[in-house]
């Protein structure tokens, strides 16, 4: 049976409950169910070293997930945080635009490890919730001189020449004060967007571009195909 759940998900997001409104639906979320129980079952069966996979994966096979999964694991025991399973960008000091970006296997690493440093681990609704996610996210933080400066900023994709935009940008409407206040620059805020994976090409070299409102624009060069 071929199932339709993308109604069932509003958000990518990890934490949001999955709403069921009728008997169709139920029958396509616990299809889902099955799907993600599967996954798991054939991630403790199957051996061998966790090798590296390209992250940005649309449709996670199940040793990808078990690769995830137990990576997520792993950093809980060496006392890893879980933002180390994001892919940053951009610069890394607290006064130059940087960022990073969150995959879908990327977010099953994140969300094993949080439960892993609780003794817990993904149930089958917590892993068919990242599965069936539609966007991936992507957060920049960038720097100005007024304290509203990243209000209606605008983010996009570009990859050889073709434009990719969002399905919603968010930004902060009030900035924070950067490392060097009062010395330029003065404020730091965040623009995150949300790109849809049939867009874009998981693999290809892409350009991250945010649009200040108040003008200029602030660019990241990723290779989505050494993404790991």
């Amino acid at each position: 049976m071929i199932c339709n759940t993308s109604r069932l998900f509003l958000s990518t997001g990890l934490g949001r409950s999955i709403r069921l409104v009728d008997s169709a639906k139920t029958i396509c979320y616990w299809h889902a169910m099955e799907r993600a129980a599967a996954v798991i079952l054939t991630s403790l069966i199957l051996g061998g070293p966790a090798a590296d996979v390209s992250a940005i994966e649309i449709q996670p096979s199940s040793e990808d997930v078990r690769r995830a999964i137990d990576r997520g694991v792993e950093a809980a025991k060496s006392h890893s945080p879980p933002d180390s399973f994001y892919v940053r960008f951009g610069a890394s000091d607290d006064i130059h635009a940087g960022g990073f970006l969150v995959t879908k296997l990327g977010s099953l690493s994140v969300m094993a490890t949080h439960m892993a440093l609780r003794g817990l681990e993904p149930s089958g609704a917590d892993v068919a919730q990242v599965l069936e996610g539609k966007t991936m996210l992507v957060s920049a933080t960038i720097f100005g001189n007024v304290g509203n400066f990243a209000v209606d900023s605008y983010m996009v994709l570009d990859q050889q020449g073709k434009t990719i935009k969002p399905v919603n940008v968010r930004f902060d409407a009030v900035a924070g004060r950067s490392a060097a206040y009062p010395d330029q620059p003065k404020f730091k805020a965040k623009v995150v967007a949300s790109f849809d994976y049939r867009d874009f090409d998981p693999r290809a070299a892409t350009t991250i571009t945010v649009f200040p409102a108040n003008g200029g624009e602030v660019s990241f060069p990723v290779e989505f195909s050494e993404i790991k």
